[in-house]
């Protein structure tokens, strides 16, 4: 299909997206900031306008989810751009060469479609059955694995928030197999944690603890109850930043009641904090 072709929304896209490939190549050329930017230096950018998006999304801000999403291909563009100009045996690099945006674009595209065999077919031209998210799961792990990952855990990147990094540890070891059958035998694991953290630090006695054991059964507890959110269906990263976000809004309400009252939040018991903080909850 040629350009002309297209929908007439679809020429709008492209056109726009070739707007920023220019601009971005004129801001690198002309502009001192932009011409100084490395990847390194762009890194702590792109992980803050990630958050924001998140936070957009958490909010369902769909002006704020559009323009955080232009920031964000502003700075997927930006590497690509960086890395087109990089020379051949860069050390900054473990690339021998630099690539572009088309690279880029071609590189996901062709493993959207190796990795979708049962949509495009596999190299035999065989379609793979997958009526069922699991199966897609289960095939997606095995055809990384087969492109040479040596573990179903390998794609976890090491940097991820723990609790992030625990439900893609359980999502992955369930593609390959690796799970519990009911969500009945994850809430007996999560009991059975909670008794062996009761165990190493049990608040009824007054006997100092192992706080390295209690920390490891602290994790264990979580990991489980990571474990049960995922099988019914909860994101443990969205449900606590949800529980962060109504616990700022109610203490603010109590700082700001506070301060009505000409009160200093400091100088008020916890019974006249817990007022407000039930007011705070009525209306959230």
């Amino acid at each position: 299909m040629t350009f002309d072709q297209m929908p007439a929304r679809r020429q709008e896209q492209l056109m726009a997206f070739d707007r920023l490939l220019t601009i971005m190549d004129e801001l690198r050329e002309q502009c001192p900031w932009d011409r100084k930017q490395t990847m390194d230096s762009l890194r702590h950018l792109t992980i803050e306008e990630t958050y924001e998006l998140s936070d957009a999304i958490l909010e369902k801000d769909l002006i704020e989810i559009r323009k955080e999403l232009g920031d964000i291909q502003l700075h997927l563009v930006f590497y690509a751009k960086i890395a087109s100009e990089l020379a051949t045996g860069s050390p900054d690099t473990k690339s021998l060469s630099g690539f572009d945006m088309a690279d880029v674009l071609n590189g996901v595209c062709d493993k959207l479609i190796s990795r979708h065999p049962h949509i495009y077919a596999d190299a035999s031209g065989n379609k793979v059955v997958a009526d069922t998210e699991e199966q897609v799961k289960a095939n997606w792990e095995q055809l990384k694995l087969k492109e040479g990952n040596k573990s179903v855990l390998g794609g976890v990147p090491g940097s991820l928030p723990a609790l992030v990094k625990a439900m893609r540890i359980q999502e992955k070891a369930r593609g390959a197999g690796f799970d519990w059958d009911e969500k009945q035998q994850v809430w007996q694991k999560v009991e059975e944690e909670m008794q062996e953290f009761k165990a190493e630090f049990n608040a009824e006695t007054g006997i100092a603890i192992d706080h390295t054991r209690a920390e490891g059964e602290f994790g264990d507890l979580l990991f489980s109850l990571v474990n049960y959110a995922r099988f019914i269906d909860i994101n443990p990263e969205t449900a606590l930043e949800r529980t962060n976000k109504k616990f700022i809004k109610r203490f603010q309400y109590i700082e700001e009641q506070a301060r009505a009252s000409g009160k200093a939040l400091m100088d008020m018991t916890l019974s006249e904090m817990d007022v407000y903080w039930n007011e705070a909850k009525k209306d959230s």
